[in-house]
């Protein structure tokens, strides 16, 4: 515990964790819920298993009573155990198929569950989120829940075995059964301890793997930089010190662990001892025969699993709290953006000459901090299948202006229009297939060149494909490829230049004919000798279609019918690229600005 900590504090923190908890356990409950009727299936099977293993012993006692004492037909209890054993492992099993089975349905269940609810929480959101943070999450901390889930049923037949093997003993000899049994309330004790001690450390293993992940995630999604900066060793020592800090919180664990567990080894065996001491005597003074001191020792070592099984269910319970907390943390976050409780729709062209795509920022204010405004008093009109260039100093706002339009943040104040609907009011889904848009950092999938052109229209036909890719000047260099376009592209697509994963990215944004397109930056990071051809690809996309081009260099500016200048959070000035350079010193300013950025990272590249 900090020194620095009060009391007050501890307090509120503990009851944080149990309120946390808590959730992380009705959340549980819920998803087995579901599945109460294949559990109750698995629970009868290993019931039914318990009874027959518990069996064995009592006709391993009636066959030396009867078949060695008597010198009965030993030959029939043979086939008899035999027989049982063989029902036993039959029902074993079952047992296990069956709690392997709704372990791993249940982990798929809150899988698919979590995938979603991710891809549903805002931007916002995974601006702050770490990705490994939430691929632990969705790996290692749902494996924790899954090998939980698994022991329900095995740990539920295990102890209505402890309670049947008690049950035999006393009824067999109950001086020689508290003998034997008198060691096992330490068990329960030992259990507790084991609990309170292991819970907090199974919260900091998780907590420190997800560190690690994140570490991995990120120096594999950016081993470009890292090997073009020759930074491996301070990647690697940031994977070092997380692996130290897991092996250090592990090694917490193990030696809790080997604490308990031997415990549960050495208890029952005390047990036997006792039987063994005071069981012998009681045979020897004819209390007791040859085969209940035998069915007493048999029990006794089928109790010795059962038991170490509670400890291991104590261990992978805590471990399983432990993630459906982190779990639950994720699920409980509500998206700042989400669809209206009644929407509206858009309207639909009346004929082939209506012109559709008109947008309208209306009075907006919004900033990433609501203090800190990036947008002040905003307004802007767009013409259905005009093009416009937004243009401004780096954190003007520019790239704001398309994350409000695509509904990515809400404004804080003022309203954005499409066609007359404020986007507010039109489900999520609706709106963003009637905007395609091209980010500056392309990203690509390892897929075909088909699949990633149909990403959002995963139905579309051939001929429609082969349209978006010739209007976006990607079509003959497809065909180029060796498969043309069933070419697999590799990871974020870096088996292809700059200019051509920036085509196909275009031909994305098109296939569903969207009403507005926002081009954002789209020739940032392709080689001046083919920003030309973008460009030509860009000009025939944008023709008759409202088109909102996020710009830094003149010549893609000089695409747009008109530039809107933002300066101070707010529109500065309107009108053609070349009377802003004529009549707005600002507007100049800011032009060249961008131009020595853009000279100094050639530079850089060419180092």
């Amino acid at each position: 515990m900090p020194l620095s900590e009060t009391d007050s504090e501890v307090s509120a923190r503990i009851e944080f964790e149990q309120s946390q908890r808590s959730e992380g356990w009705k959340l549980l409950r819920g998803l087995l819920r579901d599945q109460r009727r294949n559990l109750v299936v698995g629970g009868i099977i290993g019931i039914t298993w318990a009874s027959f293993k518990v069996a064995i012993p009592q006709i391993t006692k009636f066959a030396i009573n009867d078949g060695i004492e008597k010198n009965g037909p030993l030959l029939r209890w043979a086939v008899i155990i035999a027989c049982l054993g063989v029902v036993t492992g039959v029902l074993s099993g079952l047992r296990r198929y069956v709690a392997f089975r709704e372990s791993r349905w249940a982990e798929t269940l809150l899988r698919e569950r979590l995938f979603g609810h991710v891809l549903g929480l805002n931007i916002g959101y995974h601006d702050k989120a770490q990705t490994g943070q939430l691929m632990s999450r969705a790996s290692s901390d749902l494996m924790q829940i899954q090998a939980f889930i698994v022991m329900i049923p095995i740990t539920l037949s295990n102890v209505i075995q402890i309670f049947a093997v008690a049950t035999i003993l006393f009824i067999t000899d109950p001086v020689l059964a508290i003998v034997a049994m008198l060691p096992l309330p330490f068990v329960n004790i030992s259990a507790r301890r084991f609990s309170n001690r292991i819970h907090p450390i199974s919260v900091a293993v998780q907590a420190e793997q997800a560190q690690l992940a994140n570490v991995v995630e990120e120096t594999v999604s950016g081993v470009r930089v890292v090997k073009g900066f020759g930074a491996e060793q301070v990647q690697f020592k940031k994977l070092e010190k997380e692996a130290n800090d897991i092996f250090g919180e592990a090694m917490k664990a193990a030696k809790i662990r080997s604490n308990f567990l031997p415990a549960i080894d050495v208890l029952p065996a005390l047990g036997a001892v006792g039987v063994l001491g005071v069981g012998g005597h009681r045979v020897l003074s004819g209390q007791l025969s040859i085969g209940d001191l035998v069915a007493f020792n048999v029990y006794l070592t089928l109790l010795v699993w059962p038991l170490r099984n509670i400890g291991m269910i104590v261990a992978l319970g805590q471990r399983a709290a432990a993630a459906l907390v982190r779990i639950h943390e994720v699920l409980s976050t509500i998206s700042d953006i989400k669809d209206p409780e009644v929407h509206q729709t858009f309207a639909t062209a009346t004929s082939s000459t209506t012109q559709l795509g008109a947008v309208k920022f209306d009075h907006v204010q919004f900033g990433y901090d609501p203090t800190q405004p990036v947008l002040t008093n905003f307004n802007l009109e767009i013409l259905a299948g005009e093009s416009i260039a937004i243009v401004g100093a780096t954190g003007s706002g520019k790239s704001t202006v398309a994350r409000l339009l695509l509904r990515f943040y809400d404004t804080n104040n003022g309203h954005v229009f499409i066609d007359g609907v404020d986007i507010r009011k039109i489900k999520l889904s609706e709106l963003r297939q009637q905007i395609g848009v091209v980010f500056e950092d392309t990203v690509l999938f390892n897929d075909t060149v088909t699949n990633n052109i149909s990403f959002a229209e995963p139905d579309a036909a051939q001929e429609d494909l082969e349209r978006a890719a010739k209007l976006a000047g990607a079509h003959d260099f497809i065909l180029q490829l060796p498969n043309g376009y069933d070419t697999i592209i590799g990871e974020r697509g870096f088996s292809l230049s700059g200019g051509q994963r920036q085509r196909i990215a275009i031909a994305r944004a098109i296939i569903s004919d969207p009403r507005v397109l926002i081009l954002d930056d789209a020739t940032s990071a392709v080689d001046p000798s083919k920003e030309g051809e973008i460009r030509d690809a860009m000009r025939t996309v944008m023709s008759g279609r409202t088109t909102i081009v996020i710009a830094h260099r003149p010549g893609t500016i000089a695409l747009a019918q008109r530039v809107v200048f933002i300066d101070d959070s707010t529109v500065a000035a309107i009108g053609k690229h070349e009377e802003l350079v004529s009549t707005n010193v600002r507007y100049r300013e800011v032009l060249a600005n961008m131009e020595q950025s853009k000279t100094a990272k050639n530079i850089q590249a060419v180092k």
